[in-house]
Formats: C-alpha cells, sequence, structure tokens
C-alpha cells in the first residue's frame, strides 16, 4: 500500500500510482488528489433508490497533458473495471456532506462515498470546483479573444 500524508500520496508512493494511472491513460501527468477508499452508487430510477455499484477503491484527482486536461478515476479493488471521468464544464459535481454527488456528460447520476475518511470530501470538492472555474473561465476569454478576433475581420 502506498504511503499517505496529509497532503494525499508521497514519494514512492505517488510515483507508483501514477505509474498505474499512466498504463490506463499515458496523458496522465500529476495526481492532485487522493482519497484512500470510495465507493461509487448510481441512482437506480425503477427503485428510486441510491444503488452500491460494483466500483469502490482509491479516487485519484490528476492533470493530463491532452485535453480534457484534468479527470479522475477509481482505481477498482473489487474488479479490474476502473471509473474514469474527465473534468469538464459538462460535469455537475455537488458536496452533500458525507457525500458527494456528480452528474457526467452523459447525464448519469453517481454519488461516492468516502469509506474511510469523510473530511477529505471537502478538499477533493474544491479541486474539482477549482478545475470547473478554470474551464469556465478559459472558456469565456476564448469567446472574448472569438469577438474581438472576429471584429477586426
Amino acid at each position: 500500500m502506498a504511503a499517505v500524508a496529509a497532503g494525499g500520496l508521497v514519494g514512492k508512493g505517488r510515483d507508483i500510482s501514477l505509474a498505474a494511472l499512466q498504463r490506463h491513460d499515458p496523458y496522465i501527468n500529476r495526481i492532485v488528489d487522493v482519497a484512500s477508499q470510495v465507493a461509487l452508487y448510481t441512482f437506480g430510477h425503477r427503485a428510486n433508490e441510491w444503488e452500491k455499484t460494483d466500483v469502490e477503491g482509491t479516487l485519484f484527482v490528476y492533470t493530463r497533458s491532452a485535453s480534457p486536461k484534468h479527470g479522475f478515476t477509481i482505481m477498482n479493488r473489487l474488479s479490474m473495471e476502473n471509473r474514469t471521468e474527465p473534468i469538464t464544464k459538462d460535469l455537475d459535481f455537488q458536496l452533500q456532506d458525507p457525500f458527494l454527488l456528480y452528474r457526467n456528460a452523459r447525464c448519469e447520476s453517481f454519488l461516492l462515498h468516502w469509506v474511510v475518511l469523510h473530511l477529505k470530501f471537502g478538499q477533493v470538492f474544491k479541486i474539482v470546483q477549482c478545475m470547473l472555474l478554470c474551464l469556465h473561465l478559459v472558456s469565456v476569454a476564448m469567446g472574448r479573444v472569438s469577438i474581438l478576433t472576429n471584429a477586426n475581420v
């Protein structure tokens, strides 16, 4: 098991985890934050309740050298199928302590439950919110550049 400090993985633990993530996605270049144990739930519309999936493990929030520039992955301990989501402007993210809810670009709703440390949710939520804000600001800036460029034509 990799060493974990208050700020996440350290030293060789971070290097080993980064190498494992890069086997799935070679464009991952930096781990931003880690939560050691999360469980993923999906909303069952027939039963009208959250249902546990077979995805449970370590959550990694990272940056990538290609687009999309940010993402997160749950390295699944229950099967070989990991859960990976790009962090794009289409991602809807809400903190409802002790849960983190998100809806992806395919309008699928999910709930993350911190199995070990609930305090980590707020930290990961803030990081993802900052990434989403940066995407929005870049989008707004690019729109302004486009308007200015087109006005000069």
